[in-house]
């Protein structure tokens, strides 16, 4: 291989990666629908057509980057943390330190048909795949399901309709609650563990 054939190789490995991280961005942003591929193109300051001769189209595009978070969310996440992982992501919305914004882009862009059917088919079979695995009962599958709608509820609720007391409670409060209820349907789900832990009277 030539060293210019090389260079291309490598120049185009950049432009696909640029594109996946201003996608990424942007669709968590705005949502599916309010992302254009102009303004992917922009931030990753590429040409308009190499999105299209990289990904061939903004749906095909947007699936690799929910199927790039979701792997990275699971490979990195013990099972019995990926609840509290996702309920603080939607809920910390101003950390700094946030890991995966893949629930938060799924709440901005559930209005789109091809883009939800590419969340079903990466988010839903992953996710419940990975909660299922947390309890022994027979209908684990729905168990889990339960669980991963309660989450995006809660995130519909704070982040997209801005419904209070929810939307300015304290993150450590609502996923001491919601994890502490969530271990009913999980049991081997992990509580958190905060100060802000509400405490049971005693009997």
């Amino acid at each position: 291989m030539t060293g210019e054939r090389r260079a291309r190789r490598r120049d185009a490995a950049a432009t696909r990666r640029a594109l996946l991280e201003a996608a990424a961005a942007l669709f968590a942003e705005r949502g599916f629908d309010r992302t254009t591929v102009r303004a992917i193109a922009s931030r990753a300051e590429v040409n308009q057509a190499l999105l299209f001769r990289y990904f061939g189209s903004k749906d095909a595009l947007f699936e690799e980057v929910m199927a790039a978070r979701i792997r990275q969310t699971l490979a990195g996440t013990p099972p019995e943390r990926l609840l509290e992982t996702s309920l603080r992501d939607i809920l910390d919305q101003n950390s700094a330190g946030r890991r995966d914004r893949t629930l938060e882009t799924l709440l901005r862009s559930t209005g789109n048909d091809n883009a939800a059917a590419a969340i079903r088919r990466e988010l839903g079979e992953e996710y419940v795949r990975a909660l299922a695995g947390l309890t022994d009962q027979e209908d684990a599958t729905l168990r889990a399901d339960l669980a991963l709608a309660w989450v995006l509820g809660i995130g519909l609720l704070r982040g997209v309709a801005g419904t209070e007391p929810l939307s300015s409670a304290d993150p450590d409060t609502v996923c001491a609650l919601v994890l502490d209820a969530l271990r009913s349907l999980l049991e081997r789900s992990s509580p958190t563990e905060s100060p802000a832990t509400p405490r049971r009277a005693s009997p």
